[in-house]
């Protein structure tokens, strides 16, 4: 099992209002990390540098990087490729914005924890590669998210509930 390290800066004092949100975001990459699937790729030391702000931080990054003028609830941005370089590597950056997460998890009826670990996870997979550009890309990484959640006890975050 490789653990990366992560770092974390607080841009938004909203993010105050949650308990244990370095220990979500650290379980997190642990649980990518100890996946037979993509831990391998994540080598002792690795580092992950994640980034906590608010909705109207996170939408001037939308806008810069993906062109979209609204506020998003996770952003990942992965280490330029290259010579693989000696660990400890930067594996990338992830951004949260602490509004979207609330607001999300709030609609959906999960608990905020939940569903940052969702977004952490699904963050980190970015990092590593994966992406959800094609519908049968985003097959495949949902179906990662889930075992890596269900691997921590997070519930699967596609479930719908019919009533």
């Amino acid at each position: 099992m490789s653990k990366p390290s992560v770092d974390i800066l607080v841009e938004s004092p909203l993010w105050q209002k949650t308990a244990g949100v370095m220990l979500t975001l650290v379980r997190a990459a642990e649980a990518v990390g100890a996946s037979s699937e993509v831990g391998s790729a994540i080598r002792r030391g690795d580092e992950i540098c994640v980034t906590l702000l608010d909705d109207a931080r996170i939408a001037a990054l939308n806008l810069k990087w993906r062109g979209r003028d609204a506020p998003t609830n996770v952003l990942s941005f992965p280490a330029p490729s290259g010579p693989v370089l000696p660990a400890p590597r930067c594996l990338g950056d992830i951004a949260f914005a602490f509004e979207t997460v609330e607001r999300e998890a709030r609609e959906d009826g999960k608990t905020f924890d939940d569903h940052l670990t969702h977004l952490a996870v699904h963050g980190i997979l970015h990092l590593l590669g994966h992406d959800h550009l094609s519908d049968a890309e985003a097959r495949r990484m949902e179906a990662l998210e889930m075992r890596i959640l269900a691997s921590i006890g997070v519930a699967d975050p596609y479930a719908t509930e019919t009533a």
